[in-house]
């Protein structure tokens, strides 16, 4: 799965689960300070995202994240396998 394609199923994600503005989701965008998210939110993600990943994400991954883009970048490496920290 291409980067594109992982930031196309995070925005419809977050545009179906959180009724998003689709225009405030760019890859630039900050979670918590552009998209509002809270930490309850950030777990409802973390779930909903297992679906397209072939292993269970490290928690320790997401403590980093802070964009779109971040999260796209951790949930490519897990899938091509590489490690994100």
């Amino acid at each position: 799965m291409e980067k594109q394609e992982i930031f196309e199923k995070l925005k419809a994600a977050l545009i179906e689960e959180f009724d998003m503005d689709e225009a405030k989701v760019t890859p630039e965008a900050r979670l918590y300070e552009d998209l509002e998210l809270d930490s309850i939110d950030a777990v409802d993600l973390i779930v909903k995202l297992k679906s397209m990943l072939p292993k269970n994400i490290d928690p320790e991954v997401f403590k980093t994240v802070r964009t779109m883009q971040d999260v796209v970048d951790a949930i490519y490496n897990l899938i091509q396998g590489t490690d994100a920290k």
